[in-house]
């Protein structure tokens, strides 16, 4: 019998349960072009709707896998550990001490910044490299965060793509399929899953994002890889800065050690982790000197530039993050009353972010590497009517002040201290 699509979208419309073989062979035909965007973009919507169970979610993580080339880096000898956030805003960590780490990044999607955005903030970065230069950078280097090429997890490439415009994200087996499709064709042994929980996050309280983060150790230990994740607040955003090159220099300062108190906290308990799961480390306080001692003696920051280097990328601004893209406008928001920060919707700064041109609201959209989104004040903070808590940076004075309303919207001040932050709020594990 031929293969058809219309079929596979009327039954999981109905509810029903796809076989394995279905479930290829609609990823193979997609892939081969003879399912079209609308069809897929249908059948998305039903299993948005319907959902999948764990053998579908598995089948249809293997057939994006195989869709194209899994790498294998066979020359790197260290063991390959990546880290992978579901999506957040200012969330800007990736680190590497120790493990290989070859990272296929991804672009922004929604209201949430994309690593690969804030990578190309760097003038002469490139985000696509050869696989066999990809595996020297990682070999030498001992990192290397890519986009993905065409011929890795292709499918996955057309589907991520087709799911942020047909509201089709928020959907947990679409998201592990998405992840580890990516993540496995990496070659790794292990992985470090930050899941964002909160306003900001695609998973919006902590029982939709224990799910997910259940569903994605579960598959990705059936695939026969060490997976951990951790259960992360984003009610808030991570850091001081929303935009990409804003956020480049952040994670500059982090790598100079210095930067905000909760980028660097979740910065060291990621990399923590991730040095565990290779078994570098056996508990996590002697994981995490370990990475103190590389932002104190410069190291993390050595390899950070040299992976710019290696790929391209003008290392002066490593060394000196001013020389990142600046925006032509800058627009301050004040603090309408006295009292402390109770709340900073880490969503509605995202939204203006991209509203600034930090993000985008289609695929082929280019981004303002410059724009974006200065935070003052944290939750918790005190803060005096008047005082700066924003300040906006934007191409054209006019368009900042558009957002203008929506940034001081973001921060609730009360009369009174909220209670501390917790910044990862549980682990997962197998």
């Amino acid at each position: 019998m031929s293969f058809n699509p219309v079929e596979m979208i009327r039954s999981k419309r109905d509810g029903e349960t796809h076989s394995a073989a279905d479930i290829r062979g609609f990823i193979e035909q997609f892939t081969a072009g003879s399912v079209a965007d609308y069809q897929m973009s249908a059948w998305l919507m039903a299993a948005f709707q319907r959902g999948l169970d764990e053998r579908e979610t598995v089948a249809l993580t293997e057939a994006m896998l195989h869709s194209g080339d899994v790498l294998s880096l066979p020359s790197v000898k260290a063991v390959k550990v990546d880290k992978h956030s579901t999506g957040g805003v200012g969330d800007k960590i990736s680190i590497a001490c120790g493990v290989a780490v070859p990272m296929i990044s991804g672009r922004g999607l929604g209201h949430t910044g994309g690593t690969l955005d804030k990578l190309e903030a760097i003038p002469g970065y490139r985000v696509q490299l050869a696989p066999k230069r990809f595996e020297r950078v990682v070999r030498e280097v001992g990192v290397s965060m890519i986009g993905q090429s065409a011929r890795l997890a292709p499918a996955d490439r057309r589907i991520y793509a087709l799911r942020d415009v047909t509201a089709t994200v928020e959907c947990i087996p679409l998201i592990v399929a998405s992840i580890l499709s990516k993540k496995l064709a990496e070659g790794i042994d292990g992985l470090v899953l930050d899941v964002k929980v909160g306003r900001g996050a695609f998973m919006k309280d902590l029982k939709s994002a224990r799910a997910l983060a259940q569903a994605l150790v579960r598959v990705g230990s059936r695939a026969g890889k060490r997976v951990v994740a951790l259960l992360t607040d984003m009610e808030a955003p991570i850091g001081r800065t929303i935009g990409n090159a804003l956020e480049t220099r952040e994670a500059i300062e982090i790598l100079n050690n210095s930067g905000p108190a909760d980028t660097r906290e979740l910065t060291l308990t990621l990399g923590a982790e991730m040095l565990l799961l290779a078994r570098i480390e056996r508990a996590l306080p002697q994981a995490r000197a370990r990475l103190e001692r590389a932002l104190a003696d410069g190291s993390a920051l050595e390899r950070f530039l040299r992976m710019v280097k290696a790929h391209g990328g003008d290392v002066r601004v490593v060394e000196d993050p001013e020389r990142l893209p600046r925006a032509q406008a800058r627009v301050e928001v004040l603090a309408a009353r006295t009292g402390f920060i109770a709340e900073c919707d880490a969503y509605a700064l995202g939204l203006s972010g991209v509203a600034l041109g930090a993000g985008r609201t289609r695929a082929d959209q280019a981004v303002d590497a410059s724009a974006g989104i200065e935070l003052f004040a944290q939750r918790g903070e005190r803060v005096t009517r008047g005082q700066p808590l924003a300040l906006i940076h934007a191409r054209s004075k006019s368009l900042a002040q558009t957002e203008v309303a929506r940034v001081g919207g973001a921060f609730r001040i009360a009369s009174s201290a909220p209670k501390a932050r917790r910044v990862v709020l549980e682990r997962v594990s197998r």
